[in-house]
């Protein structure tokens, strides 16, 4: 088990960001297929169906946002603790993110199940996707504890060099989900017709069994880390520390859910078919996303480990390729964003309406792929270091001075058609701060990194 670890610090790079992220990559790419495979069930039951999701996606991306910013804090703690061979600080931080994660599904539970029909009546007037999005919306958040607790589990066995486990729950947690997804929304055999509520009851039901399984194998085998449950008290230093790289991270990952809302806030005033077509957007673009996202929890345990050795030729090399990498499955989904649209949005029922404004947002979007690549791998760079603060600093400049500002007033200027354009525009003002930041810590920190002198920061 140590050797698993010791690996980050040893094994041919090229190798190991392979053997580390592709498990990751295939793991986020079936998550991203049950979101698509669940819009094309939803939009077969109607436009208004698809529109009530969508106007739910911003807390389910909430969600996520909280439970993933603390999982990278977790595992960059945990990873530079094994890099620097502090071992009992590595099992004190694994127990306490169990804490952090039932007071986190506990507050989305009280929330969700007393104002979800209020945050809803925010957007629309229309009372068939008031009540379906009011009870997707309660079902998701109150058994939100099921993906914090995966989501936790995934990122504690990856910062010891485990990358099988995560897939494999994952895997059968997203194939769970799509078999009752088909029953559960249109009815078959013992399963009732359910529509919406159906899509929800079988994503808590897929995280379930995801989270049973990973559950299992955390406190049922043996690992490096050693998790204790009984008797052990809160460490606010530790949390402190979690929340260093973490919190920033949660803030950087909410802004995802606040330029939903606000694109959605924007998009309803044109038409309920151009919120549709954001929602089919974020479904399908997932499936380029994803991967990246599945590198960077590959790359993310390399660069603890390697930056708490001190190790700089190492950590630099991470960097090279895994940003080669993710530029060149970006440059594919960019291919394939302007190339097929129409066939994409064929497989959604799409309304003329949607085709007339999907084509051409698919292929305004896709223009600033290349650059979220460069600003995704900086991102997990600073994070790795534990530098939280750098990543939400760049995600700043590219959601609050970038997406929302920009798609308000080019939607005052240009209309509906100009909000899309708000989206490559942002990604370009990431890459001149994403730029500005890895001059400031190389020059700052990475140029002088060696054995003797390092600043290690808790």
């Amino acid at each position: 088990m140590e050797s698993r670890a010791l690996k980050m610090g040893t094994s041919p790079m090229g190798k190991l960001i392979l053997s580390m992220s592709i498990p990751a990559m295939f793991s986020m790419m079936v998550q991203a297929l049950y979101n698509v495979i669940d819009g094309i069930f939803i939009s077969n039951v109607s436009e208004a169906a698809l529109t009530a999701v969508t106007l739910i996606f911003p807390i389910n991306m909430l969600i996520i946002a909280i439970s993933v910013g603390t999982g990278i804090g977790v595992n960059s703690l945990i990873a530079r603790r094994l890099g620097q061979k502090l071992y009992e600080e590595a099992n004190n931080v694994a127990s306490q993110s169990y804490r952090l994660v039932f007071i986190s599904g506990g507050v989305f539970a009280f929330l969700g199940f007393f104002f979800s029909r209020s945050f809803v009546e925010l957007f629309t007037a229309n009372q068939f996707v008031i009540d379906n999005a009011t009870i997707y919306c309660q079902i998701v958040t109150v058994l939100s504890i099921f993906i914090m607790m995966q989501i936790n589990n995934d990122r504690i066995l990856q910062a010891q060099g485990n990358m099988i486990v995560p897939m494999v729950t994952n895997l059968i947690g997203a194939t769970t989900h799509i078999i009752l997804a088909y029953f559960l929304i249109f009815g078959h055999g013992i399963f009732p017709e359910l529509g919406v509520t159906g899509a929800a009851v079988a994503t808590v039901s897929g995280e379930g069994v995801g989270v049973a399984l990973g559950t299992y194998y955390v406190f049922g085998r043996e690992h490096l880390i050693k998790i204790k449950i009984r008797g052990f008290k809160i460490n606010l230093q530790i949390i402190k520390s979690i929340y260093a790289v973490g919190f920033p991270a949660i803030v950087m990952q909410s802004l995802a859910s606040v330029m939903l809302l606000a694109l959605n806030g924007i998009l309803i005033g044109y038409s309920e078919a151009a919120v549709a077509v954001l929602g089919v957007y974020f479904r399908t673009q997932a499936f380029i996303f994803m991967p990246v996202f599945g590198l960077t929890q590959g790359i993310m345990p390399i660069i603890g480990y390697n930056y708490g050795a001190k190790n700089k030729e190492r950590l630099m090399r991470a960097y090279k390729i895994a940003l080669l990498m993710a530029i060149s499955i970006m440059a594919f989904g960019t291919a394939v964003f302007q190339l097929i649209p129409n066939q994409i949005f064929d497989l959604f029922s799409a309304t003329p309406e949607m085709y007339s404004i999907g084509i051409y947002a698919f292929r305004v979007i896709s223009i600033g792929f290349i650059l979220a690549a460069y600003g995704i791998i900086c991102s997990v760079f600073f994070q790795g270091m534990g530098h939280g603060m750098y990543s939400l600093l760049v995600s700043l400049a590219r959601q609050l001075v970038g997406i929302i500002p920009l798609a308000f007033i080019f939607s005052n200027i240009f209309g509906l058609y100009g909000i899309w354009w708000a989206f490559p525009a942002s990604e370009l003002i990431g890459t001149v701060a994403s730029s500005i930041v890895l001059y400031i810590i190389y020059v700052k920190e990475i140029e002088s990194l060696d054995e003797e002198s390092i600043f290690i920061r808790s």
